[in-house]
């Protein structure tokens, strides 16, 4: 599959600034060490993946980890282990380059993305101990993942620029109808929210949010092979054996 013709298989995505901007030549493919007071190696990072050229560091694949309590259908009560971060990692470096390929925006405005923060805040359950949506609240949760309110507000718009890429990409192609946004609101959101102790917004504020939700989950339908042709020809080297042998491939569960 030409390259050209996989970027409309990339979705999900969110977002933030974690694609590493290193070039495999600037970055040693073994690990840095440096001698410590007590004369032990310190291993400071290590390069574990090459995507086109561009090199992704551990500390890359920690970020990820961390800022993946901001992922509404990522984020399901347990944490995310180093492999699906990793992943997740490599897919959204994948469809960053094909935005700047098409000269495509990859983050929004600070308005938009901090509106977009704000909806996302009301209805995402894993915020149900923490009442999000007030200050207060969305502090506390910020601060049990370690993530400043910044760092959250760049993912958040970064995601919002990925999915008006695929939006533009998939609009014609799948369709999403008020009978399944009805559904997933009824079936899935609704209560979920009220076993969390939270009481559900109106389905007329978080229509758009369900809509994106459940392009992204047939768009990821179509990542696992995307993937698969890229590591064929060479596009994606992962350099630790950890990494991607033991879990799905990126596409068989939300990036």
């Amino acid at each position: 599959m030409k390259l050209a013709c996989v970027m409309f298989l990339i979705g999900l995505l969110g977002p933030a600034a974690l694609q590493a901007q290193h070039t495999a030549s600037a970055v040693p493919e073994h690990p840095a060490e440096r001698s410590a007071a007590s004369g032990q190696p310190v291993i400071l990072d290590r390069v574990v993946a090459i995507v086109n050229g561009q090199v992704l560091l551990q500390s890359d694949v920690d970020e990820e980890q961390r800022l993946a309590a901001l992922e509404p259908l990522r984020n399901t009560g347990s944490a995310e282990t180093l492999d699906e971060a990793a992943r997740h990692l490599i897919l959204r470096t994948l469809v960053l380059e094909q935005m700047k390929e098409q000269d495509q925006p990859t983050t929004v405005s600070t308005a938009a993305a901090e509106r977009g923060l704000a909806e996302m805040r009301a209805t995402m359950t894993q915020c149900a101990p923490y009442s999000c949506t007030s200050q207060k609240g969305w502090s506390l949760f910020l601060k049990k993942h370690g993530i400043t309110e910044q760092e959250a507000l760049e993912r958040w718009s970064q995601r919002m620029a990925i999915e008006r890429f695929i939006n533009l990409r998939f609009r014609a192609g799948i369709h999403i109808t008020q009978k399944a946004i009805q559904e997933y609101y009824d079936q899935t959101l609704a209560p979920e929210m009220k076993r969390r102790g939270q009481q559900p917004p109106p389905l007329a504020e978080v229509r758009s949010r369900i809509r994106q939700l459940l392009l992204e989950r047939q768009v990821n339908v179509m990542i696992g092979d995307w993937l698969k042709s890229l590591k064929a020809e060479g596009s994606v080297q992962i350099l630790v054996p950890a990494y991607g042998k033991s879990s799905p491939a990126p596409g068989d569960s939300q990036p």
